[in-house]
């Protein structure tokens, strides 16, 4: 196990290779979360910051845990050869659709329906190890039914849903969007 105080060339070709990520995170009195994401919506913005876009889906509990906490872990591990298994560990917060910054955020991923919110992370500490335990896998193809059940809505249902999803599972208070990003909203 080694640990790092900035991304160097060799962690970002590392996560550039991975197809998933985790995230997670945790508030006094609340569970811990722990989500898988998948598309193209990890970032590195710096040697000491990344970010990612995140989608509507079945809660909105990072962004519930970082009002409250602040904290928050992300991981990638080699399903290929060679084994690795790199956090990182920082502080994060978010800028939501329809705030002033989020078109700057956006601008560095896809434009995908159902796009809420950029995680903003700094980096605060960088760990390695081995991942030997991790199995050999293979992705067969990405997973496109989130992007396509949100581009299938009409877009004031879907503003209409997120407004009624106000807070965590814990009951946590959650900002939610009330515009949607440009490229997704009605022509």
């Amino acid at each position: 196990m080694d640990f790092f105080s900035a991304l160097d060339d060799a962690h970002r070709a590392f996560i550039a290779k991975q197809p998933v990520f985790f995230v997670a995170t945790a508030a006094a009195g609340a569970r811990v979360n722990l989500s898988p994401k998948g598309m193209d919506c990890f970032r590195v913005l710096g040697p000491n910051r990344v970010a990612y876009l995140d989608l509507g889906g079945s809660g909105n509990e990072t962004q519930a845990h970082l009002t409250a906490d602040g904290r928050i872990t992300i991981m990638f591990c080699a399903f290929e050869s060679p084994a690795l298994i790199l956090r990182l560990y920082g502080t994060g917060s978010f800028v939501v659709a329809g705030d002033s910054g989020y078109d700057d955020f956006a601008a560095h991923f896809p434009r995908l329906a159902g796009a809420r919110q950029v995680f903003d992370i700094a980096i605060d500490s960088i760990q390695t190890s081995c991942g030997w335990g991790v199995p050999h896998m293979t992705v067969d193809r990405p997973r496109n039914t989130l992007v396509k059940y949100h581009a299938q809505q009409p877009p004031e249902a879907r503003l209409a849903k997120i407004a009624t999803r106000t807070a965590s599972i814990d009951g946590l208070p959650v900002r939610v969007q009330t515009v949607l990003p440009a490229f997704d909203a009605p022509a």
